[in-house]
């Protein structure tokens, strides 16, 4: 038996610029800390009804963000309508407006102007899209970005990662949503528990001939249970495994997706300080440590972790 990573998560529960402020780092410089990038480029935009005009997603997760409509010259009863969309995978299809992220409509009568509209939003990806009417139009969007930036920021994006998989496996427990395939030698009892809590879905049940052909067990055949602190999965009423014969080992792969949800606030709040003190406790001592601060930290992090009142039950 053995569970493998498929889909790893998308973000980290605690942000890179979370991890600054924790550790009290900065730049200092407006200039390192500033980026832009253009949602919708900058120039005549033809006709386009109804939003269709869309910008690019731009990764805004952990970052202040202002997003900047620069109106040129329109041409006669030209009118722009301008909005923002935010999404957490950067999928045309998950995109969904941000409430509140309308600019106001330009026209003639207010062109060649900048207009501003700050971004508070919780998630990983915002974009820009347009309704152009009347006219071309002469208009681009640019999202500005501010996060402290330092030499070390690959180092420290290193140390999340590596605090964040050493917390997941203390507690066994996966925190952003994630997709791992259980793998067994033959088909479990019924009921069955999938212990790397907590669990969203049960996404396919695979299995193999002595010949190595993959068979898909139906959805419909087997049911998911997340009421409880570790999910199980369990056969439908009335269905039986399959009586072929498999191969001799590493024969049946269940697949499922666990985690709190795609969010780094879905996490609790207890696993992201105690990530936070174990990258502070990595950046500072980076070489050999004293054994005794080093053992205080853990158990700070251990204390943070604990795993009272949570059973594999």
């Amino acid at each position: 038996m053995g569970l493998i990573l498929i889909t790893p998560p998308a973000i980290e529960p605690v942000s890179l610029l979370e991890i600054k402020q924790h550790l009290r780092i900065d730049s200092g410089s407006m200039t390192d800390n500033l980026s832009e990038v253009q949602s919708i480029l900058s120039g005549d935009h033809a006709i386009a009804p109804l939003y269709t005009l869309e910008g690019i997603g731009v990764e805004v997760l952990g970052y202040d963000t202002l997003v900047i409509l620069t109106a040129g010259t329109f041409g006669a009863g030209g009118i722009v309508d301008v909005k923002l969309q935010e999404s957490d995978t950067d999928v045309a299809l998950d995109y969904t407006d941000v409430v509140g992220g309308a600019f106001a409509q330009v026209t003639t009568a207010n062109d060649e102007a900048v207009y501003e509209l700050a971004y508070s939003g919780t998630k990983k990806y915002i974009r820009a899209i347009a309704t152009v009417a009347g006219n071309i139009c002469d208009f681009g969007v640019v999202v500005v970005r501010n996060i402290p930036t330092s030499m070390e920021d690959a180092v420290l994006s290193g140390f999340i990662t590596a605090a964040r998989e050493y917390c997941e496996t203390y507690q066994y427990r996966a925190y952003i949503t994630q997709v791992w395939d259980y793998w067994l030698d033959d088909f479990p009892d019924s009921p069955f528990k999938i212990s790397f809590p907590p669990l969203q879905t049960i996404d396919s049940i695979k299995y193999y001939d002595t010949a190595g052909v993959e068979y898909i067990f139906p959805p419909a055949s087997y049911e998911t249970d997340i009421s409880n602190y570790i999910g199980r999965g369990g056969l439908a009423y009335g269905i039986s495994w399959p009586t072929i014969e498999l191969r001799p080992m590493k024969n049946v792969a269940i697949q499922f997706t666990a985690g709190y949800g795609v969010l780094a606030t879905s996490v609790p709040e207890k696993a992201r300080l105690a990530i936070k003190l174990l990258v502070g406790d990595m950046y500072e001592n980076r070489e050999a440590t004293d054994i005794k601060r080093h053992e205080e930290v853990m158990f700070g992090v251990h204390a943070l972790l604990g795993l009272e009142g949570l059973t594999l039950t």
